[in-house]
């Protein structure tokens, strides 16, 4: 597994993974965006502030080029239970995500999803461009202007009203997996009377699953907490009156199947920060529990010069060097 690909050629692609989560199994990820380019600026973003709004969709990279680069993950042959289209901000700023999710369902019969925060949903275009997917993942963090206003932090123009009015109007065209994010937050949405205004504007989108997740990752934010499990549970319990709650728990990284290790953790550090057990975890399992080999790797991997550290919650983060 070597060690020494050009910096250049790890980063600028846009397939990476697969990664294991809990909600998508091993799921080879779509990266369609450059950084950062977003219609909201979450307090809780693992990929750091949005410093310039972007709010007009475009086709930022050629769909051939995207194509490409699926076609060659699943040549390579690793197992992988979907296909999920992310962006290093907001996905459907990509103009032109229908055509690739058509493509992508010509060559393969791996389900597709799509990650997005939903605030385009407002668009018939946009909604249009979703129907072939088998999984939708748009946010809902907030039940009301206030919150929504606090946490999502969105471009001048875009409300709540119009987020929920979106999201609401896309339940009733698509026919696929609704499976709404919550991200709960400690002291923003955790609250009781947080909770059931949330639970009320859930009703309304009417999802097949709530799936809860937590700011695990560095962000950008000092108010950003992890909620206790109290509430947690109390979440779970309040969202659970308008469809199955998910429980957010934790996925294994599998670096298993990479060819060239420092390009597979490249490409996901790249996107989000990586605490540093689940990487030597997954080392681990690489090199079949050689301790030795494992730390050896991890030394050689970070005396690349692409990455550096940070620590949040008494939790050491690789992140990419700046």
């Amino acid at each position: 597994m070597p060690l020494d690909r050009k910096r250049e050629q790890g980063p600028l692609k846009h397939v990476f993974g697969p990664v294991s989560s809990k909600r998508l199994g091993q799921s080879l990820g779509v990266d369609l965006l450059p950084m950062k380019s977003c219609t909201w600026n979450c307090v809780y973003c693992q990929i750091g502030r949005t410093k310039h709004y972007v709010t007009e969709r475009c086709e930022f990279y050629p769909p051939e080029e995207i194509l490409k680069d699926i076609r060659d993950a699943l040549q390579a042959g690793t197992h992988i239970d979907w296909i999920t289209f992310v962006g290093s901000g907001e996905t459907l700023l990509y103009k032109g995500i229908g055509y690739l999710i058509e493509e992508v369902k010509k060559m393969t019969a791996i389900p597709v999803a799509v990650i997005t925060n939903g605030s385009l949903f407002h668009f018939s275009e946009v909604r249009s461009e979703l129907l072939l997917a088998d999984a939708v993942l748009p946010s809902l963090n907030a039940g009301s202007e206030e919150l929504y206003e606090r946490i999502d932090r969105p471009a001048p123009g875009f409300t709540f009203k119009q987020h929920l009015d979106g999201l609401i109007q896309f339940r009733r065209e698509y026919k696929g997996k609704l499976w709404v994010e919550v991200m709960l937050l400690n002291g923003l949405n955790d609250s009781d009377e947080a909770l059931n205004e949330l639970a009320a504007a859930m009703k309304q989108v009417a999802p097949d699953m709530v799936h809860l997740v937590l700011p695990t990752r560095p962000a950008p934010e000092q108010q950003v907490v992890l909620p206790d499990n109290e509430r947690i549970d109390r979440a779970v319990a309040i969202l659970s009156t308008t469809a199955p709650v998910l429980h957010p728990a934790k996925g294994n990284m599998d670096l298993s199947n990479a060819t060239d290790l420092l390009e597979a953790v490249t490409a996901i550090v790249f996107r989000h920060p990586v605490q540093e057990t689940e990487l030597m975890a997954a080392m681990l399992a690489v090199f079949y529990g050689n301790k030795e080999q494992t730390e050896r790797t991890m030394q050689e991997l970070f005396g690349s010069g692409r990455f550096s550290t940070i620590e949040q919650a008494g939790e050491a983060y690789w992140i990419m060097r700046s």
